[in-house]
């Protein structure tokens, strides 16, 4: 894409200062000469994850002219602790230097609307382009290479090692582990994720007795010495064989696959995914390894079938073991909370699943909710009755499952309160585990805590708190075992009789609400092929635009579906404040006719805007898929 206007990019500034510099402060003029992209990010976005690993190839290969600089700019309260950001720089293996910026001074400075957000200053300082969301590498690859070349010849590129500086490593037997489940024989089995391996461990949850995989990022099957996993999380046993044995399925997040871990022989297989990260428009069902999968981070064996939690696409599918196949089983891929029957719910990151006899709950991470899955009661009455037609549609009622909430109400409302659920609130919730009085403790990660549902009286408590991000938890005896993901260990605890108590406290999300003016407000989606691409419309508009709003009556019009990028909208009177929830896709491909099989790229955001409606508010809501926009708040030259 080239440079249409003259952007000063501005300065770089962050109350938390500079990661992965060797204690050095930044600024732009220090990178003048290079090509900086920055990296607008949050630790809880899988969709930040997911562009953290979309640049890893381009980091590498440009290493000597582009600097990537994450801006980490907090979405939840806990985001904002300058450790945790220090945290998650290594746990995510970010090499490259990262400004904390947990006020969003910079975030602010650069008009950006949603996590993740791509700025490419140019090395003379200017902003060139701006990309939300992700899938955007192939076009700011080619935008590096065009900058490459003009500035080369314009004597402004200035080439060398960059500033980033590796961190010390540190020694331990786990880092940053995820799940945790109990084998047979009683050992635990744990998901190291940064280290990319599973560790096996005595009961004593410390002795470690094997480790299963080489420890190096990729996807690769063999024994334990030699298998690869990329940041494996989700652990859980499938029923046992016909031989007695039961093979362990293994969520391999970053592989977007199922891994198969036999204990007994120490082996690694891929049971499901294809490597490559699901997009609109792909399957999402047929045979397992051909289908792609995007994130999964939790499984669960519930009703016969292996659940997954798909976080990178908000949704739940499932994998039958004995046909080897996969679908969706809930959610539509859109962000944010509606219960419902399963192909119409919308989750946000389910990332913790856990299954009673009658339940599948579910730890839905960018809600702060607890929710669960069961079966439709109304479609299995409607299964047993004298309308059934034949044995399939018999079998379809009774097949079908409802989504409810227990505890949360929304993307932007988290803290730590207990008490009856429709009050209580969680923050980031990324474990659930079932207990055996038919209540769930959930691994409140950022609030530090474990806390327990009942479901019997609808009551949230508190049964731990100071934990370093709980991510997991399996019951052992009459003990829980605790994953301390940023403590990097196993922490055994007995249920207490009674929770302990704690301070109620309730968040709203910190990024400041968008002030717009009553009645009818302009929605511009802003998207401009990359340079050598044009929109496909081979198959139909290449374009989807879906709107909604919390509360629902914030909108008087312009909710639903549509193809065009632009729509009018209208804000209902006597609603002061509110969210929109906006989703748009937009299909490139090579446009050039020698061509014969041109690529094809799919660019695709959810934003979740907080707006105030004020007199003076704006009549206008420019979003940028890719591109630049005069209306984007940035000062041109």
């Amino acid at each position: 894409m080239a440079s249409r206007a003259r952007v000063r990019a501005p300065e770089l500034i962050g109350a938390g200062g500079w990661l992965n510099t060797g204690g050095s402060d930044l600024s732009l003029a220090d990178l003048r000469g290079r090509i900086v992209i920055l990296d607008f990010w949050t630790f809880c976005c899988v969709n930040c994850l997911h562009v953290l690993d979309e640049l890893r190839e381009l980091e590498e290969k440009h290493r000597d002219t582009v600097v990537i600089v994450g801006v980490h700019s907090p979405k939840f309260v806990h985001e904002a602790e300058h450790q945790a950001v220090v945290d998650a720089a290594e746990r995510y293996e970010v090499r490259h230097p990262v400004l904390d910026d947990p006020d969003l001074a910079t975030w602010k400075q650069y008009a950006v609307r949603a996590w993740p957000t791509l700025v490419v200053i140019d090395p003379e300082g200017y902003v060139v382009a701006q990309h939300a969301g992700e899938g955007h590498a192939h076009a700011i690859e080619r935008l590096v290479e065009e900058l490459e070349a003009t500035h080369e010849a314009k004597g402004t590129l200035r080439r060398g090692a960059g500033p980033y500086v590796e961190p010390e490593p540190v020694p331990g037997d786990l880092r940053f582990p995820g799940k945790v489940i109990q084998l047979p024989g009683g050992n635990l089995l744990v998901s190291d994720s940064t280290r990319h391996a599973l560790v096996e461990l005595a009961p004593d949850g410390e002795t470690v007795v094997r480790r299963i995989g080489s420890g190096e990022r990729g996807l690769a099957d063999g024994d334990a010495r030699t298998a690869r996993f990329n940041e494996p999380q989700g652990l859980a046993l499938l029923p046992a064989g016909p031989d007695g044995g039961q093979r362990v399925v293994v969520a391999d997040t970053v592989n977007h696959a199922l891994r198969g871990f036999d204990p007994a022989t120490g082996t690694v297989e891929t049971i499901a995914g294809t490597g490559r990260q699901w997009w609109q428009g792909a399957p999402t069902s047929g045979p397992a390894r051909e289908v792609d999968l995007s994130s999964p981070w939790d499984v669960a064996y519930f009703a016969d079938r292996l659940w997954i939690a798909m976080a990178g696409v908000h949704q739940l599918w499932t994998y039958d073991p004995v046909a080897g196949t996969v679908r969706v089983a809930a959610g539509t891929t859109n962000e944010g909370l509606v219960d419902g029957p399963a192909e119409q719910a919308w989750f946000a990151q389910p990332s913790g699943l856990a299954a009673t006899a009658d339940r599948l709950w579910i730890a839905d991470s960018e809600t702060s909710a607890l929710r669960y899955v069961e079966r439709d009661p109304r479609a299995a009455d409607a299964a047993g009755g004298a309308d059934a037609v034949d044995a399939s549609e018999t079998a379809d009622a009774a097949d079908a499952f409802v989504v409810r909430t227990a505890v949360g109400t929304g993307l932007f409302d988290f803290g730590h309160r207990d008490g009856p659920a429709e009050q209580a609130l969680f923050q980031h919730p990324l474990g659930v585990t079932a207990l055996r009085d038919g209540s769930v403790a959930v691994s409140d990660t950022y609030n530090k805590a474990l806390r327990r549902y009942d479901p019997a009286t609808g009551e949230v408590s508190t049964l731990a708190t100071d934990l370093r991000e709980p991510s997991g938890a399996v019951l052992v005896g009459d003990d829980i075992v605790v994953v301390e993901s940023a403590r990097h260990q196993l922490t055994r605890l007995r249920l207490p009789e009674e929770a302990v108590r704690v301070e109620s406290v309730a968040h709203r999300t910190r990024r400041a609400a968008t002030e717009v003016a009553p009645g009818a407000l302009r929605l511009d989606v802003v998207f401009q092929a990359p340079t050598g691409q044009k929109l496909d419309t081979r198959y139909g508009p290449s374009t989807r635009l879906l709107v909604s709003a919390t509360p629902p009556e914030l909108l008087a019009d312009g909710a639903g579906a549509g193809a065009d990028l632009s729509r009018e909208l209208r804000l209902a009177d006597g609603v002061g404040e509110g969210v929109l929830h906006v989703s748009a896709m937009a299909a490139s491909c090579d446009d050039a006719p020698d061509i014969a099989y041109p690529a094809c790229h799919v660019h695709q955001q959810d934003w979740g805007v907080p707006i105030r409606v004020t007199p003076a508010g704006a009549d206008r809501l420019p979003l940028v898929l890719a591109g630049l926009d005069a209306e984007s708040g940035l000062d041109a030259e």
